[in-house]
């Protein structure tokens, strides 16, 4: 599994020890030093079953910064992709993801429901 997580993000922090509670393996990804493609994001997009907004970090600095709030509805699903694929400071994390399954932001009751049913092989 890959874990795509910002460092410095205490929810990440809890994710992951979550993670390594449950001895699951995983690979793990600095979203700032290695921002997801445009091509990956539109993957997960598509293989969440989770609006696209849900991928933005609506609580981050840039998105406030780039007043997305008023400005992600009159844009394209093509044109929030290629935004996101810009910064990883702009992306939902952390995210979680076997290449089928892809879990955006730390729910616990979402993650374990996803493991208990056995989303992640």
């Amino acid at each position: 599994m890959l874990f795509i997580c910002y460092t410095k993000c205490s929810t990440c922090a809890k994710a992951r020890t979550w993670l390594e509670e449950r001895a699951i393996d995983f690979d793990v990804r600095d979203i700032k030093g290695d921002n997801p493609s445009y091509a990956e994001l539109k993957k997960w997009y598509k293989a969440s079953g989770l609006p696209l907004k849900r991928f933005f970090n609506t609580s981050g600095l840039q998105y406030r910064a780039l007043e997305l709030k008023d400005k992600l509805p009159a844009m394209s699903e093509d044109e929030q992709l290629k935004l996101l694929a810009t910064d990883g400071m702009l992306v939902k994390r952390p995210i979680l993801t076997d290449g089928d399954t892809v879990l955006v932001g730390f729910k616990e009751a979402e993650w374990n429901a996803a493991l208990s049913n056995s989303l992640f092989a």
